[in-house]
């Protein structure tokens, strides 16, 4: 089989995943993930198998799925996000620190926005309420209307006063 019909394969594979994944039927979703691997392995499919395995409390191994993405494409960054939100169900705040640090200096990254309002919330945990507003701040700069960032960082101003 030559490389385009494998790629078109996993394609159809990941969006049946992705269908399946999004309608509730995880199980469903990790197999097909699994599918379009083994035809074509791409970033994006190691993580969205990491988030799948995420929801079935599989979190080492979605972790696992999101160090291959990074393997794979070291600039996508949802994984490094991803493994962040996995430690923090973990609670590896640390750790999470890290992952979500990395998460900022990548360049392939849509949603940076969401990495500064899980730092906020570490540092508003940690007692670091100023840093926490920080990090909030930088979050609602990058995307005005993400609520989780504009509820926290109003709730954190309000506790402070």
């Amino acid at each position: 089989m030559i490389d385009k019909e494998k790629e078109h394969l996993a394609l159809e594979y990941f969006e049946k995943a992705y269908r399946l994944h999004i309608g509730g039927k995880i199980q469903e979703a990790i197999k097909a993930y699994r599918k379009s691997l083994q035809y074509y392995p791409t970033a994006k499919t190691h993580t969205y198998l990491g988030w799948a395995l995420s929801l079935e409390k599989k979190f080492e191994e979605a972790i696992e799925e999101c160090k291959i993405a990074i393997e794979l494409d070291p600039d996508y960054g949802n994984p490094y996000n991803d493994i962040g939100t996995y430690l923090l169900a973990l609670n590896k705040y640390d750790d999470a620190v890290y992952w979500f640090q990395k998460a900022l200096d990548v360049k392939d990254y849509s949603t940076r926005y969401i990495p500064y309002y899980h730092l906020g919330k570490i540092y508003e945990l940690r007692g670091s309420y100023f840093t926490a507003l920080k990090y909030y701040s930088d979050s609602l700069e990058l995307n005005p209307e993400f609520e989780p960032a504009k509820t926290a960082y109003y709730k954190l101003i309000a506790m402070m006063n």
